[in-house]
């Protein structure tokens, strides 16, 4: 099936770049590829059970109006897992945060998914540990 998606240049450069990198024979082959990827990711973080503990590493747009407001409140909402989190500013447009958790695979899932669909936030890497025996 065919499909058009719209990129901003810079974007698309990007990735084109590492297509070429990468070897790939074509734009198509790599867009297959991050597609994989991005589902795979996806089932992942909703496999995520049980007690856990882990971090939410994100990196966003500190210029995105509201944005700031909208990750405090939501981590507002998680505060029964949130034990700490640290912000860094990178730099006037990027803040780098650190969120430390512990608690239900669940309710991580759903905090990690719920900031990573926030419009301005430019990367966020769940990383968790089972402490299930």
């Amino acid at each position: 099936m065919r499909i058009g998606v719209s990129l901003p240049d810079n974007l698309l450069s990007k990735f084109d770049e590492i297509i070429e990198k990468r070897g790939y024979p074509s734009r198509s082959e790599g867009m297959r590829d991050a597609i994989k990827s991005y589902i795979f990711h996806y089932e992942w973080i909703n496999d995520v059970k049980g007690d856990r503990i882990g971090t939410i590493a994100v990196i966003y747009d500190n210029t995105k109006k509201g944005l700031s407001n909208i990750l405090t409140n939501t981590q507002h909402n998680y505060s029964h897992l949130i034990r700490s989190s640290v912000c860094v500013y990178l730099d006037r447009e990027n803040c780098f945060e650190l969120i430390f958790f512990n608690g239900k695979g669940e309710d991580i899932a759903e905090l990690a998914e719920s900031i990573i669909a926030l419009k301005g936030v430019k990367f966020s890497k769940l990383t968790t540990i089972s402490l299930n025996k």
